[in-house]
């Protein structure tokens, strides 16, 4: 029984804190590289055989950790973790490490470099019970889950098809939930370009590009309705405030919770793409998630969980949920997926970015729990 093993939340917090503490943004690969290497040596102690997988597009590592197993060439469980963050290096001097009554605070803590320790957890309670589990273990940990995964979709999609079910340690759902689903997302790069002039002297000579720009941001954010949002996240453009901008760039995301709704709306937002007033307005698409909608090998691997789940008094609910993972790479690929099994907390992605304590041993417990019931 899982309720039994040894969980205590202090040593998971302390581990926590070591890897909040290394700041990894996806854009900094040596600052991603240093959490991996952290987070290397510490699978090492639990007893994986640990290789590095080299970095490309300018992003940082992987690292595949294989834990000894009589079948370990055999399909069996693969943990998906993703180490990357959004917070900037420097941002725990606005924003540092700390407990604050049944919180704990820090950049990444959430998202999700808790479900992560959480599941190493998991795996050092079962060692130190002596409990092996029936199929063989890997995690693999990558480095721009935060950026669409553009550098290790292949990876994780080649990794995914070798092991028989696939468990993401992201963020848990409200009401000590878990994602057996996922909408579907694309990313769209924006570009206007117009025509030079002197701000001061001759205004009306020139074409802004910022000025086309704005008028697009606001045709783009009104696209969105019921079915599929579109929002733009990042604006950059010009470079002297006396020159009419001739340059300005930026970058759009959707979400849809079906496939048709989203395809609709990357059609619309082509269509955006021509030549008004003198200025040029591109759109060009990006990186995508495909929809994950919940199938039988899926629901009956939640099945599992939520007995787990009710053999430790907790209701665990589920649902398909907005914002992705990487379990929507392998969830399209039919291969039994669970998500949502990290830390509950709240504020992902925010200077307030926490989880919650007592939620750490229970989700380990959680955790533990599949890796010992999977292939029994």
């Amino acid at each position: 029984m899982t309720s039994a093993l040894h969980v205590a939340p202090d040593e998971i917090l302390d581990t926590l804190r070591a890897w909040v503490e290394c700041e990894s943004p996806t854009h900094d690969a040596a600052a991603v590289n240093r959490m991996m290497a952290l987070a290397a040596r510490d699978l090492a102690i639990a007893g994986a055989q640990v290789e590095t997988i080299p970095g490309r597009m300018g992003l940082g590592d992987c690292v595949r950790a294989r834990f000894p197993h009589p079948r370990r060439d055999e399909p069996g469980i693969l943990v998906l973790g993703h180490l990357d963050t959004v917070h900037p290096v420097g941002s725990l001097a606005h924003m540092p490490w700390r407990i604050e009554g049944d919180r704990a605070y820090g950049p990444g803590a959430l998202d999700m470099k808790g479900g992560n320790v959480i599941a190493l957890a998991a795996i050092r309670a079962l060692a130190a019970a002596g409990s092996r589990t029936p199929l063989p273990v890997t995690v693999l940990f990558t480095s721009d889950e935060e950026v669409g995964s553009p550098s290790t979709r292949d990876l994780i999609e080649a990794e995914a098809a070798r092991h028989a079910f696939v468990l993401v340690p992201e963020p848990g759902q409200p009401g000590d939930g878990v994602v057996t689903g996922r909408y579907a997302i694309a990313r769209f790069h924006l570009e206007a370009v117009g025509r030079p002039s002197h701000a001061g002297s001759s205004p009306a000579e020139g074409r802004s590009a910022i000025r086309a720009m704005a008028r697009k941001v606001l045709a783009i954010d009104a696209l969105s309705d019921a079915d599929c949002t579109v929002s733009t996240g990042i604006v950059s453009g010009g470079q002297w405030v006396n020159c009419v901008p001739t340059l300005c760039r930026g970058q759009a995301l959707s979400m849809a919770k079906r496939q048709a709704d989203l395809d609709r709306v990357v059609d619309r937002m082509l269509a955006l793409c021509g030549e008004e007033d003198g200025v040029y307005f591109s759109v060009s698409r990006g990186v995508t998630r495909p929809v994950w909608e919940p199938d039988a090998g899926t629901l009956a691997l939640y099945a599992i969980a939520k007995d787990i789940a009710a053999r430790a008094g907790i209701v665990l609910t589920h649902g398909s949920a907005g914002g992705g993972s990487d379990g929507n790479f392998t969830g399209a690929l039919g291969i039994p997926t669970l998500d949502g099994l990290g830390a509950l907390g709240r504020g992902y992605h925010t200077p307030e970015e926490h989880v919650l304590i007592d939620s750490l041993p229970g989700r380990a417990r959680l955790f533990a729990g599949l890796l010992l019931r999977l292939g029994a």
